[in-house]
């Protein structure tokens, strides 16, 4: 990764890394667009039941999981940098308007970069403790994260 600001800390961040095959821009209009997300960004067979946007810093991004057996885990909390087309950065420390969250787990950070086959796809789950980093972990944040990332161009090939 080529990102000077962001440099992950093994002890506290996890890092999913991939080449795919679509436009940077395919990739960010199907992070920034809620009726996109719906498609993709759980794995497969759990759903997003509502998703909500305000693109921009401290505006919301919250979504709703909802397991095989109908359970619901709302996320909500806001994001912290937009720069279109290479960095969304988000977190649920913080909740819309920058209000500090009763229980925070992680920011993510997402890299776009393009190259010459599509992007460089860099995905960091920032952590503030070595427990939470590992919890995510055993959470299965590498195949989870993998599956989406897969489920996203698939999606997007799919749509463009």
């Amino acid at each position: 990764m080529n990102d000077p600001l962001l440099k992950p800390d093994p002890k506290l961040d996890l890092v999913l890394e991939r080449n795919i095959d679509v436009p940077v821009e395919l990739v960010w209009k199907a992070w920034t667009t809620p009726e996109h997300l719906h498609h993709w960004f759980v794995p497969k067979p759990w759903t997003i039941t509502s998703c909500e946007i305000d693109l921009r810093p401290g505006g919301v991004f919250s979504s709703v999981m909802r397991s095989p057996e109908g359970e619901e885990y709302p996320n909500i909390g806001c994001y912290l940098e937009v720069v279109p087309n290479k960095r969304l950065i988000f977190t649920d420390t913080l909740l819309p308007g920058f209000r500090p969250a009763p229980k925070p787990f992680f920011t993510a950070a997402l890299i776009l970069t393009p190259i010459a086959a599509g992007t460089r796809y860099t995905a960091i789950a920032i952590h503030g403790s070595e427990e939470a980093r590992k919890r995510h972990e055993e959470m299965g944040f590498h195949q989870g994260w993998g599956t989406v990332v897969e489920q996203m161009v698939e999606f997007i090939k799919q749509q463009y």
